[in-house]
This record gives C-alpha cells, structure tokens and sequence, in this order.
C-alpha cells in the first residue's frame, strides 16, 4: 500500500528553536483551538462574518456554509463543554442545536446568516450525508458477530420499550388531567413517531383524513410533543453517558454486545499505521453511493433511504464484500464526520430546524411530566430488557431513546449526548422504523375507532 508523505520543508519547519514567540508562541497559539478551530483562524472567521452580514454578502455557496457552521456550531459547542456539571450530560450537543434556536426566535441572529443557514440546510439536505458517512463508516468497521446478533436482538427492548411507554405515558397524563384519548394520540405516540418529516407530518395528515380536522392545526398540536421528547431523549441520553463513566459494568463503550471488539476502535482518536488517501476517497464516494442507492430503494419499493441504505451496507459486510482497505478509509471518514461535522450540522439543524416557539408550548406541567414518564420509560424499560438479553443496558436505552427522538437531527443529538456515535445505524432502526411502524398502527387503530 503505498503512504502520503509530507515534503521534507514541512517537516523541518516542526524543529524551530524554542524560546521565542514566532514560530513556537504562533503555533502555540494555533494549537489554542475552539472545537477543531485554531483560535487565530477563529478570530479571523469572526471578522469575516461581521464584515459579511455588515456588506450583504452572506451567500449560500459551500464555502461561506462551511466556515459559518462551523463557527457557530463549535462556539455553542464549547459553551456546553465549560460548563459545570451541565458538561456531563450532554450540554455541548443541547447547547449547539437550542441556543440557535433561541437565537432565531429572539431576532438576535443576524437574518441574513439566518437565511442561508435555512436555504442551503434544505437544499442541500446534508444531514443525510451526515448520516450516510456515520452508518457506513460504523458498519463497516463492525465485528460481523455483533452485527448479526445487535440487529436480531435490539428489535425486543424497542417493542417492548414502545408499548410499556405507551401504557406508561398515557396513564400518567390522564392522571393530570389531559384525558386518556388526547394524551394517546397527541402527546405519547408523536413522541415515538419519528420525528418531524416522518413522524409528525404523515400523522397529522393521518389525523385529517380520518378525523376531518385541518392538518395544518393537527401538526401544531403533535410538534410540541415531538420537540421535547427529543429535548429530554438528549439531557437523559448524557446522563447515561456520565452513569457509563462512573458505573463501567453496564456499558460496552458504543457495543451493544459486551465483551465483543469491533474492527476498529470507533473511541480512537488518532489514526495510525499506513493509508492511501485513496481510500479513503473510495470510502467516501461509497457511503454517497450507498445512499443514492437508498434513494432509488424508496423510490421503487418506498423504504425509507437511510434504512434501504443500512441494510445495503449491513449486506455488503456480512458478505465480506468491503476489502481492509476500505473498512480502514471507511474508518477515517466517520471519524471525520464524527469529529468535525456533528456540532455544525447542530447548528444547522437549531437555526433552521427547531423552533423554539413550539418547544416552548410543550412547556405546561402537565404535557412536561407526561412527555418525561413516556421518554423514561421507553429507555428504563430497554436499559432492564438489555441486562435480561445479556447486552450493553446504557447503549440499548441509548438506542431506545432515538426512537423517541426528532428523527434523523434527533439521532444526531442524542448520539452526540452520549457519546455513541457509532450506534447510529441501529439509531436508525429505532427511528425509521420503530417510527413507521408507531405511525402505521395507531392511524390503523384511530380509523377502526372512527
């Protein structure tokens, strides 16, 4: 295999004398870094943006994308990291995905930035690359043994989580008040209907046709449900987290499976041995392609592309189709993705995905407790289902909090809480289709009901 070699002038230039500001205090100050930002570049990018907003010049091309995602995104990011306590239970992800938020309902971000943000978000729809580089990259570098038994056995503490949180979340809001029929239908099964483009929106347009109500007020009515079950999805999942660190014998580190090791270590921070940087291009342009795949997938037999996706890939493994090289490469692009996409794609996804003003009508007593009991019942019920099934019990309620999470951002943030990144293709089973299933049986039960 043969290796990339940086020229001999790069490498001399690491052996200055020390002792003196320029070159050592420089560097010193280019290892100073928000997030994966050395913070001259950070002061720059700051400059850009005021002198951009000031002139008018903000525009939806890749590269002033790039730059202003990743600015915000890891400033919000690291706010949640500095904080005490708060750090340990996932603020960095809550922090990146509700201060924008907040920030847009309160007219502090600039419009412009608040524009682009949204137009290139929805065009260029790249939280799907996001979450094709994820599955591919984690599937790929899977020990086959736990990917056949993690796919068989996680499908029992989701349905048994789903009903128990049914039961559970139902009984408690209407012990509060909120009637049996109401908590049912638009505060505990929006939960876990998969978020917002595939959850809330097919049942609401459910609920109109069977109800003869206008979909636009049915999906006010079930959104809020569905935003702060994700919000609490997040703060629990980082509480795992913090519970895994201090309590090592109920988690597996990311594996479903204990005492099972997967290819590749997805906790590694560095990147050793030999790679061609071809690989990791070939991994790259394969997760795309698998995606387009999926794409094509739904297009013809209607499987969302993600899931269409997953399995594809999880195929490809079990086959021994993906050679070491590029189950190596595939290794590099998660951990890119991983490391420098998550807290922009965060940032993205608060601006112009989460409205804050339907978070906040969540907010009476009566829907919070309702909308917790669900949430933690669904992941206690997995995390005591998983020690029954002899697998990780943190990194199952993990996998059970997604499905009641805001579908594919939500999967993000909840993973990126805990810590887990690399369970994002059973994330995606939980939430494509735990949710699908949720959303096709209930609209099966309200119509016989009718």
């Amino acid at each position: 295999m043969s290796t990339v070699t940086p020229p001999a002038s790069i490498a001399d230039t690491t052996t200055a004398p020390p002792g003196k500001f320029w070159p050592n205090g420089w560097w010193k100050l280019m290892e100073t870094r928000i997030g994966i930002i050395p913070l001259p570049v950070y002061v720059i990018i700051l400059a850009l943006i005021i002198g951009f907003v000031i002139t008018k010049k903000v525009t939806s091309e890749i590269s002033m994308a790039i730059v202003l995602f990743a600015f915000f995104g890891f400033t919000c990011a690291e706010l949640g990291k500095r904080l005490p306590v708060v750090r340990n239970i996932g603020a960095a992800a809550i922090f990146a995905t509700f201060i924008p938020s907040y920030l847009v309902y309160a007219k502090i971000l600039p419009e412009p930035i608040i524009k682009m943000t949204t137009d290139f978000t929805k065009a260029s729809n790249f939280l799907y690359l996001f979450i094709a580089s994820i599955i591919v990259g984690s599937i790929f570098s899977m020990d086959r043994r736990v990917l056949i038994k993690g796919f068989l056995k996680i499908f029992v503490p989701l349905a048994i989580g789903s009903v128990a949180a049914m039961v559970v979340g139902t009984a408690v809001g209407t012990l509060l008040g909120l009637g049996t029929y109401h908590t049912f239908f638009f505060v505990v099964v929006p939960i876990m209907a998969g978020g917002v483009g595939e959850g809330a929106i097919p049942l609401s347009v459910g609920y109109s046709q069977i109800l003869h109500q206008d979909q636009g007020e049915l999906f006010a009515t079930v959104l809020p449900a569905v935003m702060l079950g994700s919000l609490t999805a997040i703060l629990l999942s980082g509480m795992l987290n913090y519970v895994g660190k201090r309590y090592p014998h109920l988690t597996g580190e990311g594996r479903l499976q204990p005492g099972e090791h997967d290819d590749m270590d997805p906790h590694q921070e560095e990147i050793t041995g030999h790679m061609d940087v071809t690989h990791i291009a070939a991994a790259g342009i394969t997760a795309v392609t698998l995606y387009l795949l999926g794409i094509m997938c739904q297009t013809l037999f209607g499987l969302p592309a993600p899931v269409s996706m997953l399995f594809i890939a999880v195929l490809i493994k079990l086959s021994s189709a993906v050679s070491p090289q590029l189950q190596q490469g595939s290794y590099v692009v998660y951990k890119f993705f991983s490391t420098a996409v998550t807290y922009p794609l965060l940032f993205a996804i608060g601006v112009s995905l989460t409205p804050w003003a339907k978070l906040m009508a969540a907010f009476t007593l009566p829907n919070l407790i309702t909308i917790i009991a669900t949430v933690v019942t669904l992941m206690g019920t997995g995390f005591f289902v998983a020690r029954w099934l002899k697998m990780s019990p943190i990194e199952v309620a993990i996998v059970n909090a997604c499905h009641s999470g805001q579908g594919g951002t939500g999967d993000v943030a909840i993973l990126t809480a805990a810590d887990r990144m690399q369970l994002m293709p059973f994330a995606q089973i939980a939430t494509r289709i735990g949710g699908a299933i949720t959303v096709t049986l209930v609209l099966i039960v309200l119509s016989r009901m009718g």
